[in-house]
């Protein structure tokens, strides 16, 4: 049996999913504390020949991305506002900023020991979905959550990320 692991080959957990980061505009994202699963399907077609009335053949058509849900507690941050903003037009002449409302973002997951192990690259996302503040409750005890849904065209692994020696 070969190693999960071909750098590590002492190590025999996978990688938890509680360490990771997330960056857009060239810089971290801080407080992101949830991020739903990064997901892609592609569409069946379903065919016959004209000889072969009972067999239905199926065949790949286009691809799906599914949306990216973000969370993270409120804070004084603005990043996840100003992100949907960009789509939110208060001025009432329903003008979008077309130059700036999609973006590239990278999600990083790390070891316990913090070092990236694996990236992705998530392309063309723009905000579809804001909540600035969750139902408020005076008899629970949680954190207030902010979140956004990202529609995205897309996402690849970042082969240039290669499993760190663990030390």
């Amino acid at each position: 049996m070969s190693p999960q692991f071909s750098v590590n080959t002492h190590r025999f957990d996978p990688y938890k999913n509680f360490k990771f980061r997330i960056k857009w505009d060239g810089r971290y994202v801080a407080g992101v504390s949830k991020i739903s699963a990064l997901k892609r399907s592609t569409e069946p077609v379903t065919h016959r020949e004209g000889g072969d009335p009972s067999t239905a053949r199926v065949s790949p058509s286009t691809w799906k991305f599914e949306p990216i849900t973000l969370e993270r507690g409120v804070t004084h941050d603005p990043e996840f506002e100003q992100w949907a903003n960009l789509i939110y037009n208060t001025d009432g002449d329903a003008a979008i900023s077309l130059k700036n409302f999609r973006k590239d973002i990278i999600i990083e997951l790390l070891n316990e020991q913090g070092v990236v192990v694996k990236a992705y690259k998530i392309y063309r996302c723009w905000v579809s979905e804001y909540q600035a503040l969750p139902e408020l409750d005076a008899n629970a005890n949680a954190v207030a959550i902010e979140s956004m849904v990202l529609q995205n065209e897309g996402w690849e692994r970042d082969e240039s990320v290669t499993e760190p020696t663990e030390t």
